[in-house]
């Protein structure tokens, strides 16, 4: 299987990428060794995957993905089943995971 995957870093930023081993690239991500992104905003949660057959559909996906807005982001995430917790004092609804 292939995936695309959404992380939530230590910031609240957003970060989108694709594997093929999704619990493998979870862990490189949250030791500080996956992409350079994420390095500096340890640590890390999934907060939402998609299956895919193969990796150019993951590929397709997560270009798609990495398009979207961060509130687009975010409704994504909240439609698919991740709780939603709003951040009152923000006017930007932030999820906070």
């Amino acid at each position: 299987m292939n995936y695309m995957y959404i992380l939530k870093c230590s910031d609240s930023s957003l970060y989108t990428g694709w594997t093929n081993d999704l619990d493998k690239r979870f862990k490189v991500h949250s030791q500080g060794k996956g992409a350079k992104y994420t390095k500096g905003r340890l640590p890390v949660e999934l907060v939402y995957f998609e299956e895919f057959d193969n990796k150019i559909e993951a590929m397709k996906r997560e270009y798609e993905v990495k398009q979207l807005s961060r509130k687009e982001k975010q409704k994504l995430i909240i439609e698919n089943g991740y709780k939603k917790k709003i951040d009152k004092k923000s006017e930007s609804n932030i999820i906070e995971l």
